[in-house]
């Protein structure tokens, strides 16, 4: 029979951002008897999955699975909800389309029948179908969160959060601290490998050495502790990716809103997101941009342009470190994307928690389905700029081989395959694919008979018409909640 193994005495997480916090939080739940110490690093301008606030629907779960209520984030962080993202520009000037959340997306809505209904294509000259009740939703600025009612309308709608990241942080923090994290605010000046591919202990500043079992490395793109292991590599996507910064314009007014904007301008996507705190605005800035061009592609001069590297780590667990977010993989926030990967990253670290002494096969493991996690999320932010206006403008950015599969069977046969550990479920990123113009073959559903895509299509009518009157405006019910 055997022994339970030993569990860490000591755990450092590096970072002290939301991501760190968060970690920490995650951590100490999971290992109660163990010590977990936040080490402060000084903030990495480009760590977007620190600094922009948002995620996607993943981010819910989590934090419904470490106890973080959501009417508390909307009550103490600023949170509100985003339904849909609404692409314009993407097939030419007058292309717009928008893409929700979740499996409900409605198949319906690549009938034949749909199209007809719908007036013809999806672009700004027509009166297409919404593809979701989120969609619906957005459009008449009516939501609450669903009930715990299996039959309420609004259950089957999926959504993202924003959240004021300050107040974000000062939330998590103060968990933290009832759970009895420790905050290590010293620099850490030195590291003193342990002879076996890790760490042994850090040399901190006015206080001498802090050793551990674990360190898990949340400090951003410059990855302070990875970096240190002579076996990290780093893969270049360099070539995939347009972008080398992102121009970041300052707060404008409080925005309540149920959809984000992204835009394609003449240097690439700008991506606009209401908030509670202030309306924010961000773009992909390629080489060789003008301030000029930068500040009229963003709407406004930008506070700040932080340069920007893709790529990923070979491996993000080396010895007994362990990458998370931007340490691990540095993508364009996009949609909330590299938050979302950032906390499936941390979900993953949970499922194969470690004990005092590493087991090679689960480092394998974690290494393996993180990259497949980083991979995924890359194709995904990649495939924004497989839409023709993007296309035409950067001709030779390369593809992965799973997304030139991806955008081959979507343009031939209009479906999509599936891939492990993929952030977005096959019909998120097909609603995203036709919401940003890359043109979409026919398949099975389009030649359905008329009366069965009719039946279908006003099915899914008489939903939207119950989801319309569940919900209440939704200024109304978040100002009902903050009273």
């Amino acid at each position: 029979m055997s022994e339970p193994r030993e569990l860490p005495a000591r755990i450092v997480v590096a970072g002290d951002g939301p991501l760190g916090v968060l970690t920490a939080i995650a951590l100490r739940r999971a290992l109660p008897r163990t010590e977990v110490i936040v080490l402060a690093i000084p903030p990495d301008p480009a760590a977007f999955a620190e600094r922009i606030g948002t995620a996607l629907p993943f981010t819910n779960r989590l934090h419904d699975r470490l106890g973080i209520e959501e009417e508390d984030l909307v009550r103490q962080a600023g949170a509100s909800h985003r339904l849909v993202v609404r692409y314009f520009g993407g097939a030419g000037p007058e292309w717009h389309g928008a893409a929700g959340y979740g499996e409900a997306i409605d198949p319906a809505m690549k009938t034949a029948f749909a199209r007809e209904w719908g007036g013809g294509p999806r672009n700004a000259g027509t009166s297409a179908l919404p593809r979701s009740l989120g969609e619906v939703l957005a459009a008449a600025e009516r939501f609450a969160p669903p009930s715990d009612e299996a039959d309420s309308p609004l259950a089957e709608v999926d959504y993202a959060l924003r959240w004021s990241v300050p107040a974000y942080r000062a939330q998590l923090i103060g968990m933290a601290q009832k759970l009895g994290v420790h905050h290590e605010r010293g620099r850490a000046t030195a590291v003193r490998p342990d002879g076996a591919g890790g760490i042994a202990a850090l040399a901190i500043e006015g206080s001498g050495e802090l050793a551990a079992d674990l360190y898990v490395d949340c400090s951003g793109s410059g990855a302070v502790l990875l970096s240190e292991l002579p076996q990290m590599q780093w893969i270049d996507w360099r070539s995939r990716f347009p972008t080398r910064g992102l121009a970041i314009a300052g707060l404008g007014p409080p925005m309540v809103a149920l959809e984000d904007r992204v835009t394609w301008t003449p240097l690439g996507w700008r991506w606009e997101l209401a908030g509670r705190e202030g309306r924010q605005a961000l773009l992909g800035v390629p080489a060789g941009a003008t301030d000029d061009a930068i500040a009229a592609a963003l709407g406004s001069e930008p506070a700040t342009i932080v340069p920007f590297a893709p790529g990923r780590a070979e491996a993000a667990w080396l010895g007994n470190v362990i990458a998370l977010g931007s340490a691990a993989a540095e993508i364009e926030p996009l949609g909330g994307i590299a938050q979302d990967l950032a906390h499936r990253q941390l979900a993953l670290l949970l499922e194969l928690l470690p004990g005092r002494t590493v087991d090679p096969a689960e480092r394998a493991e974690f290494n393996r389905r993180s990259a497949l996690m980083a991979d995924r999320a890359g194709d995904w932010l990649a495939a924004h700029y497989a839409a023709p206006a993007p296309t035409a403008q950067f001709p030779v950015l390369d593809l992965s081989p799973e997304l030139f599969r991806t955008l081959d069977q979507f343009t031939r046969r209009g479906r999509l395959p599936f891939f492990e550990d993929a952030p977005m479920l096959v019909q998120e990123f097909s609603a995203l694919l036709q919401a940003i113009g890359v043109p979409a073959g026919e398949g099975p559903l389009a030649s359905a008979d008329s009366a069965a895509s009719e039946a279908a299509a006003r099915a899914f009518e008489a939903r939207a018409t119950a989801a319309l009157q569940a919900a209440p405006p939704y200024g109304e019910w978040l100002t009902g909640l903050l009273a």
